[in-house]
């Protein structure tokens, strides 16, 4: 298909409507895979009754399960061990026990690239339960800033829906991520950056102080294991990232939006991308089991929403499909009543793609109509497009880049 074009100021029912994917189309993938257990397993990612569980299995008293699950904890979180023999304050006959039974490993990374604006990307590899498998990978990335460094963490190994402008998209949902396998990829990134609590960074602050749900997968359908990693992420006691700095970002399941609110507590942000139904069962083909409508109205019933703590409305930049005028007035309509700001994405190109970014004359047209109707519309820089880090372009290097997609990366490159 085609990006439609449209004129700026045209009446909405002259918009062309986009030709649609065939109605069969799938609308959710089934994942391949489920989890194996692995015979020695990481301790990350469970909650304080499981650790306890855990040592109880193998012999730790019940006295002193609290005790013990509290220092393990601690070093997990506070200082970062990679094995048990750094955990000096446990006896060396428990340190020797424990390492017999469980360990706490991270993801692996299999490779790190670095962009030219500081960006970093982290090709990990999740170890496999079953015996001759391949290992599975996803991606992870850091965005350093002035004031923040934020961390966007992938939810599964693929993803489950198929939107059309999101490279990920392209993939198959090989399977879902564990709690431990979504704490563990911010682990190795404080691994990676020396950046735990005992530790001086070069500016004297955390690196790692925002954590966005935004990588690989859509967060909602792997609700469980997303929100038992994002409860230890947020724990004071721990990793302690605050509710406040940490964002889920969903295409729209609107089941578990409520329950985001209400069992986690995170910012909410939805990945929007039009204002038309028509238009967004192409973009986003979730649309089409959970419409406009009923997307917004789970929006305004989201537990905690208030103008400190507004939902953001992510939508990316199309030319000729979702930029015009006529959608400004129509996003800005649409939301009224809502706690809100508007994020502007700027289109990120892929090899293979159909689409193309907006002109940036008609993104600051788009966004300062927005801003003039008293939302708050910031236009996300591209960040680690030459590695393709940016927004929509993560994809798990399992697939790998022909040369000519490298060759058309390389080119978009030097083209922005």
């Amino acid at each position: 298909m085609t990006p439609v074009s449209t004129a700026a100021g045209s009446a909405i029912d002259a918009l062309p409507l986009p030709v649609l994917p065939q109605a069969d189309a799938p609308l959710e993938k089934i994942a391949l895979e489920t989890y194996v257990p692995l015979a020695k397993p990481s301790l990350i990612g469970l909650s304080r009754a499981e650790i306890a569980a855990q040592l109880g299995s193998i012999g730790v008293a019940p006295a002193q399960q609290k005790m013990r699950t509290a220092q393990i904890w601690h070093w997990m979180y506070v200082r970062g061990a990679q094995n048990f023999a750094e955990m000096s304050s446990i006896s060396k006959d428990m340190r020797a026990q424990l390492e017999q039974h469980f360990t706490v490993a991270r993801p692996e990374v299999v490779a790190e690239q670095i962009s030219n604006d500081g960006t970093r990307k982290w090709l990990l590899r999740l170890p496999s339960g079953t015996a001759g498998e391949k290992a599975h990978e996803v991606e992870c990335v850091y965005i350093p800033e002035t004031d923040r460094g934020t961390l966007c963490v992938s939810s599964q190994v693929g993803c489950t829906l198929t939107c059309s402008f999101c490279h990920t998209g392209t993939q198959r949902l090989v399977r879902t991520l564990t709690p431990g396998e979504i704490v563990g990829q911010i682990m190795v990134a404080r691994d990676r950056l020396n950046d735990w609590a005992d530790r001086d960074t070069p500016n004297g602050n955390r690196l790692v102080t925002n954590v966005v749900m935004m990588g690989m997968g859509e967060p909602l359908y792997n609700f469980e294991a997303v929100r038992d990693a994002l409860l230890i992420v947020a724990d004071n006691e721990g990793i302690g990232i605050s509710r406040r700095r940490i964002t889920l970002s969903t295409s729209g399941v609107v089941p578990n939006i409520f329950r985001t609110g209400d069992e986690i507590g995170v910012m909410l942000a939805i990945s929007l991308h039009a204002v038309r139904d028509e238009l967004r069962n192409e973009l986003v083909p979730i649309n089409k089991k959970y419409p406009l409508e009923q997307l917004l109205q789970a929006c305004r019933d989201y537990p905690g929403a208030s103008n400190a703590r507004r939902i953001t409305f992510e939508y990316v930049m199309l030319r000729g499909v979702n930029d015009s005028l006529e959608d400004a007035k129509l996003l800005v309509k649409m939301l009224k009543g809502i706690h809100a700001k508007i994020n502007l994405i700027p289109f990120n190109p892929w090899p293979g793609t159909k689409y193309e970014c907006s002109d940036w004359d008609q993104i600051e047209q788009f966004s300062e109509y927005i801003f003039n109707a008293g939302y708050s519309s910031p236009v996300r820089t591209p960040r680690g497009r030459d590695i393709l880090a940016a927004c929509g372009q993560l994809k798990s290097e399992t697939e790998k880049l022909s040369a000519r997609e490298r060759q058309a990366l390389r080119a978009m490159a030097m083209t922005d």
